[in-house]
């Protein structure tokens, strides 16, 4: 947005006055947010114009209006001032109490479903001023290797587009510090007096209808892997993106599911869902939170990595 002519007399400050002016759309309101007389905001906005050499912003009878330039710099902005905030509360000594700081935290979501209710608990009690955004996690479509798998997830990590990660697998380079937080497994979930619940043999679960978690639609899975080598295939009638749409749908029908097991025991009997062991072994694997090593320095990214492992171990009882 600037180029290094412009840095040189640029003032940050400014970033923040067309941020107020912007949100406001009123001179006179952002001069009350930022603390500044009308004509403070007034000279800074000319200043910006002129750096930018763009109006900006337009009078009109209630207040001002964005232009094209302006909107078309808003959220370049925001990032860069949401950036440079970032940076300053980290060198703040940090109090989990008093803090206001936020934090991404990426996860499949048969894994964020688990860990938000003892985690917002945690953050209610202990740092009430602290804000959580939580994005879904999804592997590179198409990769076996569990390392590549995950790649997009590292790169973000290294990037700071999130905190932590949280990565079922323990193919995890050795430039990243890694938690974990719990194993996880696979049961077989069904409606209440679902046929199957009377007869959870092989041969019975090859012959029902399945539905598959898949956000790409990809029909093919781990389970069918497991199948495969024993000789066995089975029907995939629906997918769909994710795990609590799959609670919705097989409690209203014949369709049987795998679902993680601590996913299925706090959120399956609500729907009516039963969940049993799977007829043949499947797979375990291990949850790991993941952030740079670096970034494990900053104290309020170890705490969040402590307080996950907290929110995980509250969710054992509801598994066993």
């Amino acid at each position: 947005m600037l180029n290094e002519i412009d840095l040189s007399r640029a003032d940050l400050n400014l970033l923040v006055l067309f941020e107020a002016v912007l949100e406001e759309g009123h001179v006179g309101r952002a001069a009350d947010r930022m603390r500044l007389t009308p004509s403070a905001v007034s000279h800074g906005l000319g200043r910006l114009r002129r750096l930018l050499n763009d109006p900006l912003f337009l009078r009109t009878p209630t207040g001002v209006v964005p232009t094209a330039r302006a909107v078309e710099l808003a959220t370049p902005v925001r990032d860069i001032l949401a950036r440079v905030r970032s940076v300053v509360s980290t060198a703040e000594p940090f109090d989990p109490a008093q803090s206001r700081r936020h934090f991404t935290i990426a996860a499949p979501d048969g894994v964020s479903a688990v860990i938000l209710p003892p985690l917002l608990a945690q953050l209610a009690q202990g740092a009430p001023g602290i804000d959580i955004s939580v994005r879904q996690l999804l592997p590179v479509q198409g990769e076996t290797s569990p390392e590549r798998a995950w790649r997009s997830a590292f790169a973000e990590l290294e990037a700071r587009a999130m905190d932590i990660a949280i990565i079922p697998s323990d193919d995890i380079p050795a430039r990243f510090h890694r938690r974990t937080l719990y194993e996880e497994d696979f049961v077989v979930a069904m409606r209440g007096g679902h046929p199957y619940e009377q007869a959870p043999t092989l041969d019975c679960y090859c012959e029902m209808q399945h539905l598959v978690v898949s956000l790409t639609g990809d029909r093919y899975g781990f389970v069918d892997e497991v199948l495969a080598k024993h000789g066995r295939s089975r029907r995939i009638a629906l997918t769909v993106p994710n795990f609590m749409f799959a609670l919705a749908v097989i409690a209203e029908t014949d369709l049987i599911t795998a679902l993680p097991r601590r996913f299925a025991a706090m959120h399956a009997p609500r729907f009516g869902i039963v969940s049993l062991d799977a007829p043949l072994a499947l797979p375990r694997f291990r949850l790991n939170a993941v952030a740079p090593g670096a970034a494990m320095m900053d104290k309020g990214t170890n705490w969040l990595s402590e307080a996950l492992e907290e929110a995980a171990t509250a969710t054992a009882d509801a598994a066993s």
